[in-house]
């Protein structure tokens, strides 16, 4: 079986984790310091798709059903 991700992404994605670590990394437009673990993978994950690396597409969105909402008068 081949691999998913390729060494490129795994390399990005251990960058990433580093600058994390270090309190380095910061979040796309906001500049926000990132602290979560999840979101720093998928911030490697992102700039190793950008340069071409085999990453698998991002999972399609699940829509979740709209609830009615009772007006209250």
């Amino acid at each position: 079986m081949a691999r998913k991700y390729s060494k490129k992404a795994s390399a990005d994605v251990e960058r990433v984790m580093k600058k994390r670590k270090a309190g380095t990394l910061r979040s796309g437009r906001s500049k926000k310091k990132v602290t979560s673990r999840k979101q720093a993978i998928a911030i490697g994950l992102s700039e190793a798709r950008r340069e071409g690396a085999k990453v698998p597409k991002k999972a399609a969105k699940k829509r979740k059903t709209a609830k009615k909402r009772k007006s209250k008068r």
